[in-house]
């Protein structure tokens, strides 16, 4: 049975976005809700980045200026390989029978995340492509943005290009440096455009990995937490190491493995794996810069 609509699939393939409401059920976001604050807590005990995921990095990725009194816990690396709920979430979802619509039928995970801007956080996300830090044999690659809290105008909302996943891929190494962000330029020729994506807490975000977007800091007193999921067409292959490597990366979710490989045509500057927690603090290095 489809899931989406004709006019849902045309509008993801002409803009590259589409949010849809109901994307989890109320008990599997206040399951979402309730790992996530307990996270939040534990990160009260730490004054710097904590935790180990399978590449030796941190886990837990902490905003500068965290502190006990105000936590800011902006980051949770592969959350589905510490948690049950964010497993069964990934698995299962009607965020995936969406992806799987799309790109699919057959689908595999490539990582996940949270990210969250808590009150109180600076925390931005610098204007960007997915597709370059993670190239693959072909571009069918979804981002899935889960709203784990209401996502309003103030709360530092994802703010994206529609249209650019048809576009050009941009270049996001700078002065010998891959800074995770487009040149300023880019910026500046795209602004006019750019939308924001709001929603109630429980809609998805489903973006193609080759749109141009970022994120402004949260300036409300609320909380606004993402669960991020990846996942791409059976039949691609990595053409780089993973930047965020998980013991569940290439699980198939929907369909069956082929033992084919498809590609499409395209050119660009391979990515620089982070050596920190996250590509945060490659762009932060790159704004020091």
């Amino acid at each position: 049975m489809a899931v989406l609509t004709q006019k849902q699939k045309d509008q993801f393939w002409r803009d590259g976005v589409l949010v849809l409401e109901d994307a989890v059920t109320s008990e599997e976001l206040a399951d979402l809700r309730k790992v996530f604050s307990e996270w939040v807590e534990e990160s009260r005990a730490y004054t710097d980045d904590y935790g180990e995921t399978m590449d030796g990095r941190p886990r837990f990725d902490l905003q500068p200026g965290h502190t006990a009194e105000v936590p800011g816990l902006r980051r949770v690396q592969s959350p589905e390989e510490i948690s049950d709920v964010y497993a069964g979430i990934m698995r299962n979802a009607r965020t995936v029978d969406f992806c799987a619509e799309l790109i699919g039928p057959a689908l595999r995970f490539h990582h996940g995340k949270v990210n969250s801007k808590l009150p109180g956080t600076a925390t931005e996300v610098k204007f960007h492509q997915d597709f370059p830090f993670q190239p693959m044999t072909n571009d069918d690659i979804i981002t899935c943005l889960l709203f784990v809290d209401d996502v309003t105008l103030e709360n530092g909302p994802l703010e994206v290009v529609p249209g650019t996943h048809i576009g050009p891929l941009y270049s996001h190494w700078h002065n010998g440096v891959f800074t995770g962000a487009v040149a300023d330029e880019v910026k500046d020729q795209h602004i006019d455009n750019v939308i924001k994506c709001t929603g109630k807490a429980g809609s998805v975000c489903l973006m193609h990995a080759r749109l141009l977007h970022g994120s402004a800091p949260n300036l409300s007193d609320t909380s606004r937490t993402l669960y991020i999921s990846t996942y791409y067409a059976e039949d691609a292959i990595e053409l780089s190491q993973n930047h965020l490597p998980s013991t569940l990366t290439h699980e198939v979710v929907r369909g069956e493995a082929s033992g084919r490989v498809r590609c499409s045509s395209y050119d660009m500057a391979l990515p620089e794996v982070p050596k920190d927690t996250s590509f945060f603090a490659q762009q932060e290095m790159a704004e020091a810069g």
